[in-house]
C-alpha cells in the first residue's frame, strides 16, 4: 500500500489558470500559503505515514518542500513525484514527466518499480551549519542573476517554459555582447572559489553554475553529455570569444579552446564560495555570503 499526499501551490503558473486537479479519494492534500506552513503540511504527512510527496507546482515549489522534507521527515525520506505547473519545471524536463499530468497518473506510476528515477538535489550551506539552508537543482550566480532577474520580466511577457528560457538567453546575451568593459555584465563579480580539494582561486567571475540534472530544456548540455552528480560551469571575467563560446557551451562542446579561453566545467562533490553578492537557486534569488554547495542526497521520483 502506499500513502500518498499532495502539496499543492494554488499560486503556481498553471494552478492559477484552472490546471489544478483533485486529489482521489484516501489522498491527503495541503495547500500551504507560507514557508510554516509547508513545513506543518509535511511533518503532517509524515507523522501520517505518507511515503510518496507529489508536488503540485513548479521548480520553486519543488526547492522549498525538498529544503523542508529533510527537518518533516529525517533521513528516511518519501518518494517524490512532481505535477509541472509552475512557469519553470526544469526537474520534470529532466525526468520526463509531462505537463498535465494528473495524480492518478503518479499514483499509479508509484506501483511500477520500474517507473522511478533517482537524482541528487544540490544543497546550500553556510559556517556552523550542518543542515542545509536550502536544496535545490540549479545554482547560479554572476550573469545567471540577472539573467534570472530577465527571466523574471519575460515571464510578466507571457513567455513561460522553453519560451522563457529562449528569450532570456538571447536577451542576456545580446546585453553582454552591446556592453562595454566597464558593463556590469561584463565585469563580472568578484568571488573566492575552490572547487573540492582544490585551491582557492580569488578573481572577478562572468558566471557560475553548478547543478546535479541530467537534461536540460531545449537539449541545452551547459556541462557537456548529460551525467549524474554535481556538475560546475566556470566563466572567468571579463568573457573572452563570447559570441562563439556562447553556442558553443550550450551545445556542450568539449574543445580545447574553451577552456584556454576561461570556460571550465568540472565535476566535484562540493564548492566554496566567498562573494557579496546574490546567487539564484531554482529561480529565486538570495543573499550571498561564505557559502558550501554541496551534493545532497539521492532522492526517488515517480515518473509516468
Amino acid at each position: 500500500m502506499i500513502r500518498a499526499g499532495v502539496i499543492r501551490n494554488l499560486k503556481s503558473h498553471r494552478n492559477q489558470a484552472g490546471a489544478r486537479a483533485d486529489a482521489p479519494p484516501g489522498v491527503l492534500e495541503a495547500v500551504p500559503e507560507k514557508p510554516d506552513d509547508l513545513y506543518e503540511a509535511l511533518a503532517w504527512f509524515a507523522a501520517s505515514g505518507v511515503d510518496l510527496v507529489v508536488i503540485d507546482g513548479g521548480d520553486g515549489t519543488v526547492r522549498d518542500v525538498l529544503t523542508r522534507a529533510g527537518k518533516a521527515y529525517g533521513d528516511r525520506l518519501p518518494t517524490f513525484g512532481v505535477i509541472p505547473n509552475g512557469k519553470t519545471n526544469a526537474l520534470a524536463l529532466d525526468l520526463g514527466v509531462p505537463l498535465g499530468t494528473p495524480v492518478r497518473a503518479l499514483l499509479a506510476a508509484a506501483r511500477d518499480p520500474a517507473k522511478r528515477k533517482t537524482r541528487a538535489c544540490l544543497e546550500v550551506v553556510r559556517p556552523g551549519q550542518t543542515v542545509a539552508e536550502h536544496r535545490g537543482f540549479l545554482f547560479g550566480m554572476g550573469a545567471f542573476v540577472r539573467g534570472t532577474e530577465l527571466a523574471q520580466k519575460t515571464h510578466g511577457l507571457g513567455f513561460f517554459d522553453n519560451a522563457a528560457i529562449v528569450m532570456t538567453i538571447l536577451g542576456a546575451a545580446a546585453r553582454t555582447f552591446a556592453g562595454g568593459a566597464a558593463d556590469p555584465w561584463r565585469r563580472g563579480e568578484a568571488a573566492t572559489l575552490a572547487l573540492g580539494d582544490g585551491a582557492s582561486e580569488a578573481r572577478d567571475w562572468f558566471l557560475i553554475l553548478a547543478s546535479t540534472l541530467k537534461r536540460f530544456p531545449l537539449g541545452l548540455k551547459p556541462f557537456g553529455p548529460p551525467h549524474e552528480g554535481l556538475k560546475i560551469l566556470t566563466a572567468a571575467a571579463p568573457p573572452r570569444r563570447l559570441p562563439r563560446a556562447v553556442p558553443a557551451v550550450l551545445a556542450g562542446s568539449q574543445a580545447p579552446w574553451l577552456e584556454a579561453a576561461g570556460y571550465r566545467r568540472r565535476d566535484v562533490a562540493e564548492m566554496r564560495l566567498s562573494f557579496d553578492g546574490s546567487f539564484t537557486l531554482d529561480g529565486e534569488i538570495y543573499p550571498g555570503g561564505d557559502l558550501v554547495v554541496r551534493q545532497g542526497p539521492d532522492l526517488e521520483f515517480v515518473v509516468t
